[in-house]
Parts: C-alpha cells; sequence; structure tokens
C-alpha cells in the first residue's frame, strides 16, 4: 500500500504537469490533493460501469485506462486511452448523469478518485476555476477524438513481445526493436534471465517501479518467452500494444498459449500486431491471411531474420511515425517521382508505405516491390514507349492488350499481401462512384485499373464493378494513406507522417475564340502545325475531364498530407517519356531543396 505522503506528492506532480490542472492555482491544487482517494488496480481490471451512478472523477496517476462500450449485437467497441494526466466521469459527475461508457485499466495503473461529496466541498470554496477546469477537460479528451493535429501527452507507451512458439526466439527482434525506440527516445528494455531474474537493458534490477519506469522512459518493451508463463502474464498486463512474433513457416493456428493469454482480463482492450519472420534471404514474404483466422489484429509485419531496417520500420508502425509515400499521377511528368524517392533516400526518410494513382501507382508498385530506382526508369519508360493498338470505340479508344500483358509480365503473378511494404493503387468505381482502393489482390491487375483512363483504355472489371483511373475523384490518394496509417482507435492526423507527391500541373484546355465549334480539320490543323488556332483533341478532353475530380479536390488532399510536394514539371509534355532521366533529376532537385526545410525543423526522427 502505498503511504499516504507519497500518494499526495504524486497527485500533485501529475497535477501540475496536466496540460489542463496544470493552469489552477497551487492553492487548488494543494486543495485537490488532499481530498483525493488512492486506488490500485490491475490491468483488464474494471474501473467504472455504463450506467452506474456518476459519483467520482478518475485521475490517472499512471498506467493507463481504455475506454469501451458494447454495441446491440454485445460486440466490443473500443475508444479512446485515458494517459497520466488526465481524468475522467467530470461531465457525468457534474451534470448527474449515469456512466456513459465501460473503463477499465488497460494496464496495472494508479488512480486518484475525486468523490461526489469532496468535489461538492470544494466547488463553493473555487466555483469559477474548477468548473473550468473540468469542463476544459472534457473539452480536450473530444478534441483529441475528434480533430487533426492534437497532440496526446503521455508518459510512455508500453510494448510486450511474445512469442507464439518455442522456435520462435524474441532476443534478436527484442534488441532491434529497443534500438529502434533509442532513436525515437528514451526506451527499456525488460526481460527475464534464465535464472528468473528481471533485467533493464541488460542489467539486474529488482523491486520493479512501474511508475517511476513510466516517468524516465517513453517507450517501455517488456521480452517474454514460454520458459516462465509467470512473467509473460505479468508484461502483458502492463503492455498497451502486444507483439505476437511467430515463425513465417510454422503452423497458423492459435495454439494453446494464444488461449490461455486471451482469457486473461483487459487482454481485447490491447492493440495487437503479429510479426511474421522469414529467413534473411527471403525473396517474398508469405500470405498473411492464414494467420488472420481466429485473432484480432491490427496488421501483420512480414519480417527478414536480422534485417534491422525491417525492425525500424515496425518500430515506426508501433509508435505511430511511420512513413506513407502517395505518388500521384500525371503521364510522363510522374518520372519525378523517381527524383524524389532518390532525394529521400540520401537525407535518409524512411518510406513504411506506398499508395499511389495512375503513373504514381505503376511506379509505386515497382519501389514497393524493392527494385532499384534505376530499373523502374528504365522500365517504366520501355513499358509507356509501347504503344497500343485503337479499337472499335465501342467500349474504349485502344484495346489495351499490350499494356495488360506488359504489367503481367513485369510483376508476374505476385499478390500486394506478398510485398514486403504495404502498397495501394486507387481507381475510380464508376459504379458505386468512388474511390476503391486495391491493396489485395493480383498486383498488375490493380495498376491496371488504376492505369485505365476512361474512354482511352476499357474499364479493368472486379466483381462486376467497372474500374478506370482513379484521378477523375482523386488524383493523389492521400486520404486512403491516412486511413492505413492511423489505428482503428486513432485515424486522424498526427498519426504517422505523409508525404504527397503531385505532377499533375493544371493546364488551361481551351479553344481558339475565333472557332465556333471544334472540328475535324480545325484539330487535324493544330496537330499538324502549333501555330494553328487551338483546337483541343479527344485525348486531351478526355485527359481533361478524367482529372476535374481531382483537382477540385485539391486543397483538401493538400489538408490531410503533412508534406505535399509539387515539382516544376509543367516545362514537360505527358508523353514527354524519352527525357525521362531529365524530369527525375527536376524531381531530385526541388526535393533536396525542400528536404532541407524539413531537416532545419527537426521533423524528423
Amino acid at each position: 500500500m502505498e503511504h499516504p505522503l507519497s500518494f499526495r506528492v504524486r497527485v500533485l506532480e501529475v497535477l501540475r504537469s496536466s496540460t489542463v490542472f496544470g493552469a489552477l492555482r497551487e492553492e487548488i491544487l494543494q486543495a485537490l490533493a488532499d481530498v483525493m482517494e488512492p486506488r490500485l488496480v490491475h490491468g483488464g481490471e474494471a474501473v467504472l460501469h455504463e450506467g452506474e451512478p456518476s459519483d467520482s472523477i478518475v485521475f490517472v496517476i499512471s498506467g493507463g485506462l481504455r475506454v469501451s462500450r458494447h454495441d446491440r449485437d454485445g460486440q466490443l467497441l473500443l475508444y479512446n486511452q485515458i494517459q497520466p494526466g488526465q481524468s475522467i466521469g467530470e461531465l457525468g459527475m457534474i451534470l448527474c448523469q449515469p456512466r456513459a461508457q465501460d473503463v477499465s485499466a488497460l494496464r496495472d495503473s494508479r488512480l486518484a478518485l475525486l468523490s461526489r461529496k469532496s468535489y461538492e466541498a470544494l466547488l463553493p470554496r473555487f466555483p469559477l476555476e474548477l468548473s473550468q477546469a473540468f469542463l476544459q477537460a472534457v473539452y480536450e479528451r473530444m478534441r483529441y477524438n475528434s480533430e487533426a493535429g492534437t497532440e496526446h501527452q503521455r508518459l510512455a507507451q508500453t510494448f510486450t513481445l511474445l512469442p507464439l512458439h518455442a522456435d520462435a526466439a524474441a532476443t534478436g527482434l527484442a534488441q532491434d526493436l529497443s534500438l529502434s525506440f533509442a532513436h525515437l527516445g528514451r526506451s527499456a528494455h525488460l526481460s527475464l534471465s534464465p535464472q528468473g531474474q528481471q533485467l533493464l537493458n541488460g542489467e539486474p534490477c529488482s523491486n520493479l517501479d512501474m511508475t517511476r519506469l513510466e516517468e524516465e522512459h517513453e517507450f517501455i518493451l517488456f521480452e517474454t518467452s514460454h520458459e516462465d508463463l509467470a512473467w509473460t502474464r505479468f508484461a502483458l498486463r502492463q503492455a498497451d500494444q502486444v507483439v505476437f512474433l511467430a515463425s513465417a513457416q510454422a503452423s497458423p493456428r492459435p495454439g494453446p498459449l494464444e488461449a490461455s493469454l486471451g482469457q486473461e482480463a483487459g487482454f481485447s482492450l490491447k492493440r495487437q500486431h503479429l510479426v511474421l519472420m522469414h529467413a534473411a534471404d527471403a525473396a517474398q514474404p508469405s500470405a498473411p491471411a492464414p494467420w488472420l483466422a481466429g485473432r484480432s489484429l491490427e496488421r501483420v509485419y512480414p519480417l527478414r531474420q536480422g534485417r534491422r531496417a525491417d525492425a525500424h520500420r515496425l518500430a515506426r508502425y508501433l509508435t505511430g511515425s511511420a512513413v506513407g509515400l502517395v505518388l500521384g499521377g500525371g503521364g510522363a511528368r510522374g518520372f519525378a517521382h523517381l527524383g524524389i524517392v532518390r532525394a529521400l533516400n540520401e537525407a535518409h526518410i524512411p518510406i513504411d508505405l506506398i499508395g499511389g494513382n495512375s503513373m504514381g501507382a505503376l511506379i509505386g508498385a515497382q519501389l514497393a516491390c524493392d527494385r532499384s530506382l534505376a530499373q523502374i526508369l528504365h522500365d517504366t519508360r520501355a513499358f509507356a514507349t509501347g504503344g497500343e493498338r485503337p479499337t472499335l470505340p465501342l467500349i474504349s479508344l485502344v484495346g489495351g492488350r499490350r499494356v495488360e500483358r506488359d504489367l503481367r509480365r513485369m510483376f508476374g503473378e505476385r499478390g500486394i499481401e506478398t510485398l514486403w511494404r504495404p502498397f495501394f493503387a486507387a481507381a475510380c468505381n464508376l459504379s458505386l462512384g468512388k474511390t476503391t482502393v486495391l491493396d489485395q489482390g493480383l498486383l498488375w491487375r490493380a495498376v491496371l485499373a488504376s492505369n485505365s483512363p476512361a474512354g482511352l483504355f476499357p474499364p479493368v472489371l472486379q466483381d462486376g464493378h467497372l474500374l478506370v483511373d482513379g484521378a477523375i475523384l482523386e488524383n493523389v490518394p492521400v486520404q486512403a494513406m491516412r486511413m492505413r496509417l492511423g489505428t482503428p482507435l486513432e485515424r486522424r492526423r498526427g498519426n504517422g507522417s505523409i508525404i504527397a507527391i503531385d505532377v499533375d500541373v493544371r493546364e488551361k484546355l481551351s479553344a481558339d475564340p475565333g472557332l465556333e465549334r471544334l472540328t475535324l480539320k480545325s484539330t487535324l490543323r493544330r496537330m499538324l502545325s502549333a501555330a494553328a488556332p487551338a483546337s483541343p483533341g479527344i485525348a486531351d478532353i478526355l485527359y481533361t475531364a478524367g482529372h476535374v475530380g481531382g483537382q477540385s479536390q485539391r486543397f483538401r488532399t493538400i489538408s490531410q498530407a503533412d508534406h505535399y510536394l509539387e515539382p516544376p514539371v509543367g516545362d514537360f509534355s505527358l508523353m514527354a517519356y524519352a527525357k525521362a532521366a531529365d524530369i527525375a533529376e527536376v524531381g531530385y532537385r526541388y526535393a533536396m531543396e525542400k528536404i532541407a526545410q524539413w531537416e532545419q525543423r527537426k521533423e524528423w526522427p
């Protein structure tokens, strides 16, 4: 049992550091600390129940709470997390309403309770200040749940690395993750020696004080094994997130250990991930689908043994600092993407997820296959200059068979799920009138759909739906990337970073004012001589019509990206594939200037 004086000191420390309550006068903080009651709860233990009377306000001193409720079908719905320095229950107690949600301890936590009786005794002494503070606390929590860019104060993020079978040794990955966390902030790595002694960063420790550990570190990693189930259960209780580890060669069926741990109180409240470990020289990862059955996983991460870069990528995902690259369409101007990626590589800015549309999807898919920039430039230029045969224009102007054939040769029968880095291609679903994000299935088919401008190429069919180039609605699919960077609980700006590249130069489509109508003759004259009166042809009309929607959404798209790059490629035509290297160089020089500004602001870890 914590000594009352020590508890009071801890409460004051938390209140003073709180973004809300820290603004109160010291006299009020002292008065609050005097009347608060201590409570120690274990991970998974219920703290508040939906429907019960709101008779107290709960402050988190250490640990963390998860807000949840069940829907009409009994399905568990997870909401926000209450961190040290935050409180919950204010609005219900002030308005005398029943609890609106369940609140449980996400991990072993120390709480301080302010009862209704104590609150009402303090209110006459500090009516305005207390009312404002508690309403501000409610507002800040609601704002964090709904608005973009709101920062969330916390002491530490805790992770438990849990091997699913005896052959999945966790030590190597735990060491790499610990090193990765250390690049992002103060980190602690806790494990158990063969003799059962607790180790902190490799050194023996005793009387583990989780409160102090959370105060002194930003990231805490618990390494477990099959040898000590008691330690595993303890580590599981401390975790915000659980990272299961399995060999890609093992059976994907859940085993007895998972079934046992799944019965632990609060297990379903934790974010859960699975790492599939492959051999260091594995050409491509195993399909993740079999591992999803019977598990509630946020993501499956394919890693290669001993590849520290893979562990760094996993750490960025777990800590919400992953980097998503979004590549827009724009014909030959899309070669600027390669120059920008070259600049990102030289600046050591990671690329963890890749998404794209049209030319951006074609280049992005090759990046996701880990091909070199030189190879991508060569292969993309050869592909783009391959030509296409006209067809009877009942569905489209060209048949598209050559493009389909060459995409199948380029990517083979590889599935999107078997890439080391996640990838998606965006397409416009004409049947549903919305963007369809293709992140599963055959890679070549997703790229084809995203590179099939309506009217020019035949639509790609998917379950009877017609898919065409996504630029009709969104040429730079940032929204889809934002959804994939966020977690199921936190789909908002601020969870990871997005670098979006827009190479779609907005050109004015118009005809010469002296023309009364567009004719075959006027258009042919323009095709034969640049000096002839402007008379757009069908390719110009179809291209512009296919990009109107994306251009109208441009400001929304920019607002959703952390870095929106528009390389100066307007001097190159859409068909300037022979100048691919020059376009890439323009992108490189532009990006180097922009990245220098990012580094000055220290936005990248």
